[in-house]
C-alpha cells in the first residue's frame, strides 16, 4: 500500500504546444507506478481534454492529482470566465472555441464529453466571472 502520491501542474493559457505535458506527465509516473494500461489511458485522455480546455477557454489554470492503490483523483481549477450553461457545455459539439483555435484542431466541442466520458466520477462546478473546478475521478482496478 503507497501513500498518496501528490501532484500540482500549472498549465499555461493560450499556449498550445505545452498543453499536453502534465497528462503526458502524469501518463508516465503511473506507468512506472505500475498501475493498469487501461486506467492509465483513461487519466491520460480526461486530463489532456482538461488541459486543452483550459488553456483554450480559461487563460489557464491548475491541475492537482492525487495517486492512491484505488484511484487517481484529479482537480482542475481556472479563473476562467466560467460557463454559463454547463449542461450545453457538456453536449457533444458544442464549442466556444475561437476560429484560430479551430484551425489548429481543437476545440470540435469534445472536451468536457470525453472528460466525463474517461472518468469514474465527474463533477464541474462554474461561476461565470469566477472560474470552474472540475474533478476527475478513475478508478484502478
Amino acid at each position: 500500500m503507497m501513500d498518496a502520491i501528490r501532484l500540482h501542474y500549472t498549465v499555461p493559457g493560450d499556449d498550445f504546444t505545452r498543453a499536453g505535458e502534465a497528462s503526458a506527465d502524469l501518463k508516465a509516473r503511473l506507468k512506472k507506478l505500475g498501475i493498469p494500461a487501461d486506467a492509465v489511458r483513461k487519466v491520460a485522455i480526461a486530463l489532456y481534454e482538461g488541459e486543452i480546455n483550459l488553456a483554450i477557454h480559461a487563460g489557464g489554470g491548475e491541475i492537482d492529482v492525487a495517486v492512491t492503490d484505488e484511484r487517481v483523483d484529479m482537480t482542475l481549477t481556472d479563473q476562467g470566465p466560467g460557463i454559463p450553461d454547463i449542461a450545453l457545455a457538456m453536449s457533444e459539439g458544442w464549442s466556444t472555441a475561437p476560429d484560430e483555435v479551430r484551425s489548429l484542431g481543437f476545440g470540435a466541442g469534445m472536451g468536457l464529453p470525453n472528460m466525463k466520458k474517461y472518468s469514474d466520477e465527474f463533477d464541474i462546478q462554474s461561476t461565470v466571472g469566477v472560474g470552474t473546478t472540475v474533478k476527475m475521478l478513475v478508478n484502478i482496478d
